[in-house]
């Protein structure tokens, strides 16, 4: 269980570097509290895509994995960031994402901080 609070808790502080940095990327909301918990809720539902979707689609899309050396992992990262950002609207959750290529420039900087924050932080289960 702790193991599952400490990975949203890094997905959360890696969409929020995101939303700092990438302009098409936004989080809106009264204050910052209310910002904090959506964060919290949008990193729930993307670790939720990432678990159920994600596999998925790597396993349909395989050969282009091999094919590309790995590179559409970019591709699949931002299918997936776009896919958080239409169930969060869904969910009336404040956060959406502009388009493709700002999802793979998010998705790119999501990928980076989770894995340096995942890193830093304790992983004890």
């Amino acid at each position: 269980m702790m193991n599952f609070v400490v990975k949203t808790l890094a997905n959360a502080g890696a969409l929020g570097v995101a939303v700092w940095w990438v302009p098409g990327i936004t989080l809106t909301g009264d204050s910052t509290g209310k910002k904090i918990l959506t964060l919290i809720l949008v990193a729930l539902v993307f670790g939720l895509v990432n678990f159920l979707v994600k596999p998925i689609v790597k396993l349909l899309t395989l050969p282009l994995f091999i094919l590309t050396l790995g590179l559409i992992t970019l591709v699949v990262n931002a299918l997936m960031l776009l896919l958080t950002s239409w169930l969060a609207e869904q969910f009336e959750l404040s956060f959406h994402v502009e388009g493709f290529w700002i999802a793979v420039l998010g998705g790119l900087i999501i990928s980076v901080v989770s894995w340096a924050l995942n890193l830093v932080l304790p992983d004890n289960d």
